[in-house]
C-alpha cells in the first residue's frame, strides 16, 4: 500500500465507521492474532467493530483477548449477514480471495462496502479497494504491525494487541525457524515484547497445551508415517475413524506434519486428514529450502499458501489420494533432489 493510499485510508478512518473484520476459514494463530490486534486498534479510533469468523477456531487460541467476541458465521449467519450488509468497511485479513472464507464467499461478493485486504499469500484476487499484499512478509500479524506503523499509531499498541501480533508471528514462522523470518521480523517481535507481549507465556499457551487424546492421536499419526526415500518425501494419513477413536477436537492435528518434515534427509512432507462430513481429504504440505509447496498445492490439491507451507484438499478416497501423491512425485523429483539441506 503506497503512501497516498495510506493517507487516503487514514482520512476515511478519521470519522466513525461500521467495520467488520474477517479471517479465513479454519483460523490459525496468524488469522486470530491479526484480527484481534486490528480490532484492538480500531476500537481505539472510535469505530463500531465486529469480528466474523467463517467457523470456529481451536481452543488453544481462545485465550487471546477479544477472542470471545468473534461471531461464528456457521452458528449465527443471520446476525453476521446483517453486520456485513451494514458495514462501511470490511477488512479481509490473512486471506486474499473470497473463497478462502468458505460459506461466506457468496455474501462477500454481493457487499457494497469498502474492502481492505491485508495479507501475505501469493496471487491475490483483485477485490479490495485498499490492498496491502506482501508475500515477503512472515505473517499477516507482522503486516498489521507495519500497517499501524504506517498509520503513525504504534503508541496505541496495547499489551493485548502486542500479544496477539506476537502470537501470529510466532506460529506463522514456526517459532522463528522459517526463512521468512527476517531481521525486520525479529525487530518487530522485540518491539512487541517491549509493548507487553510475554514470549514465555505465549509459547506455553500455544505449544504446551496437550490432552491425553491428542497425544494418542499423535501416536497414531506417527505409526501411519510413510517415508519415500527416492523422493525425499514423507507423508502421514489419518482416517475419520482414527480421529473419532481419539476424540478429535479442532486443532488437535496442528503441527503433526512437521514431525514428518523433521526427519533427516526429508525435503517434503504432507499429511492427509479425512473429513467425512465434507467428503474430502484435507491436506497440509511443508517443505525445506527452495521446494515450492505453494506451486504443488495449486497444481494438484486445489489449494495454495506459501513456498514452504501450503494446504489443499482432495475429493478422492484416502487410498486414491495417497496414490495420486505417489503418481505426481516423479514430476518433482529433480526439484526435490536439488534442495540442499
Amino acid at each position: 500500500m503506497n503512501k497516498d493510499k495510506i493517507l487516503q485510508l487514514k482520512e476515511e478512518l478519521s470519522a466513525h465507521k461500521n467495520i467488520v473484520i474477517i479471517p479465513h476459514k479454519n483460523p490459525d494463530g496468524d488469522a486470530v492474532g491479526s484480527v484481534t490486534a486490528l480490532y484492538g486498534y480500531l476500537i481505539q479510533l472510535g469505530h463500531q467493530v465486529n469480528m466474523v469468523s467463517p467457523n470456529d477456531f481451536p481452543l488453544f487460541l481462545k485465550w487471546m483477548e477479544y477472542s470471545e467476541l468473534f461471531i461464528n458465521y456457521e452458528q449465527d449467519q443471520s446476525v453476521a449477514d446483517k453486520l456485513l450488509q451494514e458495514a462501511d468497511f470490511i477488512f479481509n485479513l490473512d486471506h486474499n480471495a473470497f473463497h478462502r472464507t468458505g460459506s461466506m464467499e457468496q455474501i462477500l461478493g454481493e457487499l457494497k462496502g469498502t474492502f481492505v485486504m491485508i495479507d501475505h499469500h501469493q496471487q491475490p484476487d483483485d477485490f479490495a479497494n485498499y490492498m496491502y499484499s506482501d508475500t515477503s512478509m512472515s505473517s499477516t500479524c507482522e503486516m498489521i504491525y507495519h500497517f499501524i506503523e504506517m498509520m503513525e499509531d504504534t503508541d496505541r499498541i496495547t499489551p493485548a494487541m502486542a500479544t496477539a501480533m506476537y502470537t501470529g508471528i510466532l506460529t506463522d514462522t514456526g517459532s522463528f525457524k522459517y526463512k521468512s523470518t527476517t531481521s525486520t521480523t525479529l525487530r518487530v517481535a522485540a518491539h512487541l515484547v517491549d509493548k507487553g507481549a510475554n514470549s514465555e507465556d505465549i509459547n506455553r499457551k500455544i505449544y504446551d497445551v496437550n490432552t491425553p487424546s491428542r497425544m494418542k492421536l499423535l501416536g497414531v499419526a506417527l505409526s501411519n508415517l510413510v517415508i519415500l526415500e527416492k523422493y525425499r518425501t514423507a507423508y502421514i494419513t489419518l482416517s475419520q475413524k482414527e480421529l473419532d477413536d481419539n476424540n478429535f477436537r479442532k486443532g488437535d492435528t496442528e503441527g503433526f506434519v512437521n514431525y514428518a518434515l523433521s526427519l533427516d534427509g526429508i525435503v517434503f512432507a504432507q499429511i492427509f486428514i479425512e473429513k467425512a462430513s465434507e467428503f474430502i481429504i484435507k491436506t497440509s504440505l511443508r517443505s525445506k529450502g527452495d521446494f515450492d509447496v505453494n506451486k504443488m498445492a495449486r497444481e494438484n490439491w486445489e489449494g495454495g499458501g506459501h513456498q514452504n507451507a501450503a494446504g489443499g484438499k482432495s475429493g478422492l478416497s484416502m487410498e486414491d489420494t495417497v496414490n495420486k501423491l505417489i503418481s505426481i512425485l516423479p514430476t518433482y523429483e529433480n526439484e526435490l533432489h536439488a534442495v540442499d539441506i
